[in-house]
């Protein structure tokens, strides 16, 4: 059997190489790679499998030069990293290009996934990969339109770790990057009962401000956290897939204005129409009151995991391979 490699990309596409995990453990030769002092990635996958590290170019803030300088590292350490033909998954982002790059010419197959929230334009790393791709594969049927040789296999969806229950709060996150608007309106409203995952935008003065808040940076087990909260508020990213479909809990949207290279508002109110969650327009105190309340009142849909669908493949191309 063919070793498999999954590149879990950080953030997000670190959620989908989670889901992915969940399914291959104990049924491949399967072997990790998160970038380097993605200290959270690591926490999160190191029970499935070994793993190894490798520089991520380009984060949501790095300019073109040291991205170029970044890539070139990548690429060099990626040559000596993957030397033998392996199956390689690539879940998206920057740092997968150059793994996935050297996989080809290594002649590997490779896996290429779209993202969770892209509908009117494909992600920069799906797209460049895609000719090289053995699978592109989608998460919703309207990726189709992106990728018309893509194969639909559904939103990549983890085991729920645990039962859902009403703990009583509100689960506020802006995941791995933060989400500095977000944090400061929630800071002026007067809502209790909050469990504030900040990321880098963590302070003391959360805390001091509002005594009945539990405020952390990361947590690996953020799963938990989930699952208990009775609405989640989060950015547009993966989180939402997690809340609304994995733990069935009513959710918020909350654009990030400081993100200008990801999916924009259009793809936002596909995805909350698809998964019934809440889309914030303008951030205020009063308007996130109200789609906290409004939340509450909406069901997310129940659907199939597409990473059990994929892990499938994935292990029969191992067999064969």
């Amino acid at each position: 059997m063919a070793k498999v490699i999954l590149l879990a990309g950080g953030g997000g596409h670190t959620g989908y190489a989670y889901a992915l995990a969940h399914y291959l453990v104990n049924k491949c030769d399967l072997e990790i790679i998160v970038p380097e002092e993605d200290k959270l990635s690591y926490d999160r996958l190191v029970k499935f499998a070994p793993i190894r590290k490798l520089i991520k170019p380009r984060g949501p803030t790095t300019s073109t030069g040291p991205f170029v300088v970044g890539l070139i590292k990548s690429f060099t350490k990626s040559s000596s990293m993957f030397k033998s033909k392996c199956i390689m998954i690539s879940t998206g982002s920057n740092f997968c290009m150059p793994p996935s790059a050297i996989a080809w010419l290594r002649r590997s197959p490779l896996i290429n996934i779209e993202s969770s929230v892209r509908f009117t334009r494909s992600s920069k790393s799906a797209r460049m990969l895609a000719r090289f791709s053995n699978i592109i594969a989608l998460q919703w049927p309207e990726q189709r339109e992106l990728f018309p040789q893509g194969e639909v296999f559904g939103p990549m969806l983890a085991r729920p770790e645990r039962e859902p229950f009403d703990g009583g709060y509100v689960l506020v996150t802006g995941g791995t990057y933060g989400h500095r608007t977000l944090f400061q309106t929630l800071d002026e409203t007067k809502l209790e009962n909050v469990t504030l995952q900040a990321g880098p935008y963590y302070n003391d003065e959360y805390v001091k401000n509002h005594p009945t808040w539990r405020v952390l940076d990361y947590s690996a087990k953020f799963y938990e956290l989930i699952a208990g909260a009775e609405v989640v508020v989060t950015h547009f990213g993966e989180t939402i897939i997690d809340a609304a479909l994995v733990y069935h809990k009513p959710t918020v949207i909350a654009m990030n204005p400081d993100w200008t290279r990801t999916a924009g508002l259009k793809d936002a109110t596909i995805l909350a129409e698809k998964v019934n969650a809440v889309l914030l327009g303008e951030l205020t105190p009063d308007s996130l009151l109200n789609a906290v309340e409004e939340a509450r009142k909406r069901k997310p849909p129940k659907l199939d995991s597409g990473a059990a669908r994929l892990s499938q493949r994935i292990i029969e191309m191992a067999e064969r391979f």
